[in-house]
């Protein structure tokens, strides 16, 4: 059988089995040649941008330090972004009067109560945590429209997706101290009774769709018991025997401020942190905040896959990183899409990248097939940054060890070319996760044993030397940064020296004759620096002098690099 045909979901597998099988409804589906495509994404997602009422709420202090100092945003976040002074204070000088009546101009189906503690959190969020909330902001643009198109679905108020915020920072692959999961938080046990699947391979508490669309149903249960959005907030956080029993305690009394200090002292603090993030949502320009968008694809596409498949396969024939494959599809435990005739699963990638993702279907199924899959079966998984241990001992057999320095300017693709390894093979043997290296940083690069003394060389080399040496052009700015270096320190051999000159000569005859590009609605840096192998943002921000990324402007024309 062709293997495209089972890589992919043919033709045959109907709009009525996409809404069963994964919630989709008929609209959202379209055909591409023999494939099924979905998509859940708002058209111009471009417009989350602008209006306040779309962005992502603040969440609880100890989430908010926890979330900053994550791999996960420190990983998906511009660096220049991420580099910023977290516990500034500020003053909020606002009287009860100007908050409550703020509070009650804001639309919403949960009653937004206020009192001092709910003033407490408002003051929290806008004058102790005003960066973390702007990073909410941000991941709120990819995030928002999924929850809200599944509790339109459902008829729920859509403030209710504030709850993600509070419960997980918007990060999908949250774990908390007692072992609940993903965006909403489920506990295993409460995810089996929601019918998400929990197994070896695949956490749908982690798929966005899947785990909203149970968040939904869920809420939706509570409501019908309570009649009351506090008291389905409170019993979200602390289940609802907790509210059950506090309601007794409280003597049949309802009200949530009635039974308040009966509650758990988490649950406590829960709805007014609702309250408080709702405000800031609403009023953060007036606090002087704004979004800071990741470096991450906003614009997706879902095609259902009912083969096995692994995520590195997809990467390796893609124009994307394997992190960011994960950062869409991190319900996949171990990379292994575990597709079946029997059950299809869904994958996320870029909408650029679908008709790409089509027309290789045959390669990427067959790429390095043996060693993910033999005999087509799932092998058992080995620990590593992603790679199995016979594809690692593969890329250093007979070869010999050595060290390289990081130095300023450098990026895994240039180090990569420098040594002529694979980038794989680099961030493998060095546990480099989304090309993040630091100036210092020893990396182990494995080269062959009778080129040791060549590539040893490559460590004491200029950056233009070393892009010279791999037939690379240095960008004009690294060359200047080069020029400057080489004047404090002294020359190393006659070749290094003489293949510098030849470099700077030429960067200097082409300075001002650049390749150019003409920013779109919804592009940002790194999405940008994508469609150029060897160019990173930092590089973009640098050659254009850029230095902050939200003044990237539709229409702008952008230096990519020198013209050759």
């Amino acid at each position: 059988m062709n293997p495209r045909a089972l890589l992919l979901t043919p033709l045959l597998l109907t709009a009525s089995l996409l809404t069963s099988a994964y919630g989709y409804k008929g609209d959202n589906i379209r055909k591409i040649g023999q494939y099924v495509v979905v998509s859940l994404d708002t058209a111009e997602v471009q417009t989350l941008y602008l209006e306040p009422d779309e962005i992502g709420r603040a969440v609880f202090s100890q989430k908010l330090d926890d979330l900053v100092s994550s791999w996960y945003v420190n990983n998906i976040f511009l660096s220049d972004k991420v580099d910023r002074d977290f516990t500034l204070q500020r003053h909020m000088n606002l009287s009860d009067e100007e908050l409550m009546e703020r509070l009650a101009k804001v639309e919403a189906a949960v009653k937004l109560s206020y009192n001092s503690v709910v003033r407490d959190y408002i003051e929290m969020y806008t004058t102790r945590r005003p960066s973390q909330v702007e990073i909410m902001l941000g991941l709120s643009a990819y995030y928002f429209p999924f929850f809200e198109e599944i509790f339109d679905r459902y008829e729920l108020p859509h403030e209710l997706k504030y709850l993600a915020i509070i419960e997980s920072a918007l990060n999908p692959r949250a774990v908390s101290r007692v072992g609940a999961v993903g965006l909403w938080q489920f506990m295993l046990g409460t995810a089996k009774g929601l019918n998400l699947e929990v197994s070896t391979y695949i956490d749908e508490r982690r798929d966005v769709v899947k785990a909203t669309d149970a968040a939904a149903r869920y809420l939706k249960q509570l409501y019908n018991v309570y009649q009351d959005w506090h008291l389905v907030i409170a019993a979200y956080n602390c289940g609802p025997g907790n509210v059950n029993k506090a309601i007794t305690r409280a003597g049949g009394k309802t009200d949530y401020w009635q039974i308040y200090y009966a509650l758990p002292r988490e649950t406590r603090g829960y709805v007014p942190a609702y309250i408080a993030a709702t405000y800031v949502m609403n009023y953060y320009r007036e606090h002087q905040m704004s979004p800071r968008f990741p470096a991450m694809t906003l614009n997706t596409d879902t095609i259902m896959v009912n083969q096995l498949i692994n995520l590195q396969q997809i990467a390796a024939n893609l124009d994307i990183e394997l992190e960011a494959l994960r950062d869409l599809n991190p319900m996949y435990r171990m990379d292994i899409i575990p597709g079946s005739a029997e059950k299809n699963y869904p994958l996320r990638i870029p909408v650029e990248l679908l008709s790409d993702y089509i027309l290789n279907a045959d390669t990427i199924f067959r790429h390095d097939r043996q060693n993910h899959f033999p005999d087509n079966r799932i092998v058992t998984p080995q620990t590593g940054p992603g790679r199995n241990s016979s594809q690692a001992s593969h890329s250093i057999e007979g070869k010999s060890r050595i060290t390289y320095t990081v130095k300023s300017g450098d990026n895994p693709g240039y180090i990569a070319n420098w040594f002529n390894v694979s980038l794989n093979d680099l961030r493998s043997w060095n546990n480099i996760r989304r090309n993040m290296i630091r100036v210092g940083q020893k990396l182990t690069i494995y080269v062959p044993e009778d080129k040791t003394d060549h590539y040893k060389r490559i460590n004491n080399m200029s950056f233009s030397a070393k892009q010279a040496q791999a037939g690379k052009a240095a960008p004009v700015n690294q060359v200047a940064t080069t020029r400057s270096e080489e004047e404090h320190k002294p020359q190393t051999t006659a070749s290094s020296t003489a293949a510098d000159n030849r470099q700077l000569a030429s960067a200097s005859s082409i300075e001002g004759d650049y390749e150019y590009y003409t920013v779109k609605k919804g592009d940002n840096l790194w999405t940008i620096a994508r469609k150029y192998p060897g160019i990173s943002n930092n590089d973009l921000m640098r050659l254009n002098n850029i230095t902050d990324v939200k003044s990237l402007r539709a229409g702008q024309k952008l230096k990519i690099r020198p013209k050759t």
